[in-house]
């Protein structure tokens, strides 16, 4: 089979499976704070390391959603891991919440204080990157065009790790167990995958 984007027959292929293609996925789990001081915590899947010296990482929204404008407007945004044991809070705060509500709040989740940057970190994750902005991308089409998305790209400046997490000198990624995502609405683990619906707001 091949086929270009615009012309996948959606009879054999009702999804999309470019996303289910390009797996596993880190989760991006990004904090900031708005410039007037609200929290916002949401995941992102279209995420990663782009960098080690200095370490840089990068998170792409499709469209000026609140984190990126946050991120944008402020310079600064934290990555917090997603393990198992966050996994259904993680899921929690993808809800679309409307302006002015922050996930942390609505979702219960709890937060501490950053050392180098304003936004909060998510106070259970095992690990938080507290990242600077340093640069903002908005991808075009092959013919020029505007896609809408916006990717940030952060340099990390402060590392916070669980002790228990760090085991003969490494950050152990098999005890933490990361939330992968692995296309559609499945999500994987060291152990296996499953399916995980987002929420939807209804307040």
């Amino acid at each position: 089979m091949f086929f270009t984007p615009e012309t996948r027959d959606r009879e054999v292929l009702p999804f999309d499976p470019v996303k289910a293609i390009i797996a596993p996925r880190p989760i991006g789990w990004i904090s900031t704070l708005s410039k007037d001081g609200l929290a916002n915590l949401a995941p992102y899947s279209f995420f990663n390391l782009v960098g080690g010296r200095p370490p840089m990482l990068m998170f792409s929204s499709e469209g000026y959603k609140d984190t990126a404008n946050n991120a944008i407007e402020t310079g600064e945004f934290v990555y917090n891991y997603a393990s198992r044991s966050l996994e259904e809070a993680m899921n929690a705060s993808s809800i679309p919440a409307p302006a002015g509500i922050s996930e942390f709040d609505h979702c219960g989740i709890e937060r501490s204080e950053s050392r180098l940057v304003a936004p909060p970190r998510v106070a259970n994750a095992l690990a938080n990157l507290e990242c600077k902005v340093t640069d903002v991308i908005e991808p075009k089409t092959v013919e020029g065009e505007k896609t809408g998305s916006v990717m940030v790209i952060g340099q990390v400046v402060g590392i916070h790790i669980d002790d228990q997490a760090i085991r003969a000198g490494r950050f152990d990624v098999t005890m933490t167990d990361p939330v992968t995502r692995l296309g559609y609405l499945d999500f994987g683990f060291s152990d296996g995958l499953h399916e995980m619906p987002r929420p939807e707001w209804t307040e």
